[in-house]
Formats: structure tokens, C-alpha cells, sequence
């Protein structure tokens, strides 16, 4: 019987062929054109919502940070990978988004995989629109909590679940206690474009208990008068809102991805967010690009209008 087992292929087979095994190369600096595969191409590939790739001023300052800090930390920002750079750089993001704190990561994706399992834990229950991207997704396998989908920005389904397990709660309150409840959602979602309805989820947030976990790597730098997401463009108060989760790789075209909400709930992080404790620090010359960024959107709101007016086109 042993001689004869023959164990299942450790990974499927994949064809030589497969495009993810040959990725075109891209050559030179990536802008409005873009080299691939020796061909010249009109580039609709890459988020640069701003236009900020390329930019000389952003280019400038990064170079000049090269010279102070090098390419790179030494480490996770918890073991002499945190510089002043990288506190400037919460601290601008803090105040741009109204908030008491913020903490910056070194990957986007990484952010939000492991800012839900953070707070998110087994016996937890996370109501989740079924249209949320893959980070998020990733972030609740990790988190191991019960997760309850209701549809795309369907408030009814929403409601009906929410409902549901309130009259489960009366049932079992002890174990009710036990557990928290968790929304999640995206200001703007990457799979259809479309804006979160926040007022109604804010009404139902209050109404069920619920703390609420907002995803705007698409909507930070685009919705609202001057860039500051789904709650300006409601007019919604901030504080509304537990946690925004949002990348640096979109409006501000570095790379990274950072939080922000109450100094209480941020710090958590800097001790469970298993991507800020185990990742390196983001390099120097990608905070400065971020950095100058956000200063640009602050001086230059016309940029936001030109944006919105592409956007009707």
C-alpha cells in the first residue's frame, strides 16, 4: 500500500505559456506613456488619479531625501525602522484627515489584511458588503471572525441580517457579551465604482452597535471638496467613523498604505497590525513622495476639480 501511494501534485499544473510566467517588461519611467515590451503605450494601466507620477517637484524632494536617509530602513518601524520622516508623515495625514492619529505601513495591501484582524478576532461577528475587494477579504480569513455578506450597498439586506442577529443576541446573551460586531465597507469600491451609501450606514451603525471600518484607497484624494474622502463628500462628521483604512499607491502615487481614527484605537496597530510589526519600514524616498503629495492636494484644490470634471466626461 505504501509502495504503491503516490501523493497529490504539490501545485497544479500551469503552462509554460501562462502570461504570469512571461510578465511584459516595462522599460523606463511610467507617466501618461508607458515602454512595454519595446512598445510604446497611451498608459491606462496605473492609478495616478492626480497626475502626481512624475511630477518634478515630488521626483526632487524623494532624490534629495536619498542623500540623508538611503533607499531604505534598516527595519520594522518598531525595531529602528522609524524615522522622522515617518512620524511627519502620520502626523500630516492626521491632521489632512481630521483625526487624532494615524499609522503609516509599507504596502497597501498589507494595511488592510491586517488592520481588520487587529481589532477583529474569533467569536466576532463582521457584516460585509459582498462586493469588497481582496485585501479586505484576506484580512477576514485572519481574523477568523463570523462574517455575514449582505449585498452591494443594499441597505435592506443589510438591515435584515443586522436584525436577525439582534434577535439572536436576546436569545444567547451571554454569549452575545462575548463577541463584538464589526461593518466594513469601501468609500469607493474597487469592483464597481460605486459609493458606499454612509449616511445610512452610520444610521444603522448607531442603531445596532456597530463599529464601523472604512476602506478608501480609491475614494482618499477623490471624493469630497478638497480630497478628504466619503465623509467630506456626505458632509458626515469624521468621528462618525471608527477606522479609514487607505493606500498611498492611488491618489498619492507612492507607495504604502496607512489609518487614521482616535489615538486610542490607532496604537493598537503599532502592537497587533502584523504588517507594521514584521514589515520593513516604508523607504525614506517613498514617505517624501507621499508627503509632498498630500501638500500638493492641499495647495493646488484645482487639481481636484479638473479631476471631477473627468470624471463627468
Amino acid at each position: 500500500l505504501i509502495r504503491d501511494f503516490e501523493p497529490e501534485p504539490l501545485v497544479t499544473d500551469v503552462s509554460s505559456a501562462h502570461y504570469a510566467l512571461k510578465p511584459r517588461i516595462v522599460r523606463g519611467k511610467v507617466g501618461k506613456h508607458i515602454n512595454v515590451d519595446g512598445v510604446e503605450c497611451l498608459n491606462f494601466a496605473t492609478h495616478n488619479y492626480l497626475g502626481f507620477i512624475g511630477n518634478p517637484e515630488i521626483e526632487e524632494k524623494a532624490i534629495k531625501s536619498i542623500e540623508k536617509y538611503g533607499v531604505g530602513s534598516c527595519g520594522p518601524r518598531g525595531f529602528y525602522g522609524t524615522s522622522e520622516m515617518h512620524l511627519e508623515l502620520e502626523q500630516r495625514l492626521a491632521q489632512f484627515m481630521g483625526t487624532e492619529d494615524a499609522v503609516v505601513y509599507s504596502y497597501a495591501f498589507s494595511t488592510i489584511s491586517s488592520a481588520i484582524p487587529a481589532y477583529a478576532k474569533k467569536g466576532d461577528i463582521v457584516f460585509v458588503d459582498e462586493k469588497v475587494n481582496f485585501a479586505i477579504q484576506k484580512g477576514l480569513d485572519a481574523s477568523r471572525s463570523v462574517i455575514k455578506y449582505f449585498k452591494h450597498n443594499n441597505m435592506d439586506d443589510l438591515s435584515k441580517l443586522l436584525e436577525e442577529t439582534r434577535q439572536a443576541d436576546l436569545k444567547n446573551m451571554k454569549k452575545a457579551s462575548r463577541s463584538r460586531r464589526f461593518l466594513i465597507v469601501e468609500g469607493i469600491y474597487a469592483n464597481t465604482g460605486e459609493i458606499c451609501p454612509l449616511p445610512k450606514l452610520i444610521e444603522l451603525r448607531k442603531k445596532y452597535k456597530l463599529r464601523i471600518f472604512i476602506d478608501e484607497s480609491i475614494s482618499f484624494g477623490v471624493l469630497g471638496k478638497t480630497g478628504r474622502g466619503v465623509t467630506e463628500h456626505y458632509g458626515i462628521n469624521r468621528e462618525e467613523v471608527d477606522l479609514v483604512m487607505a493606500s498611498l499607491e492611488h491618489s498619492l502615487a507612492s507607495i504604502g498604505g496607512f489609518c487614521v481614527g482616535s489615538a486610542f484605537i490607532v496604537d493598537h496597530q503599532r502592537l497587533s497590525g502584523l504588517g507594521y510589526c514584521f514589515s520593513a519600514s516604508l523607504p525614506p524616498l517613498l514617505v517624501m513622495a507621499a508627503m509632498e503629495a498630500l501638500k500638493c492636494i492641499d495647495d493646488h484644490p484645482e487639481l481636484l476639480d479638473r479631476l471631477s470634471q473627468l470624471c463627468q466626461v
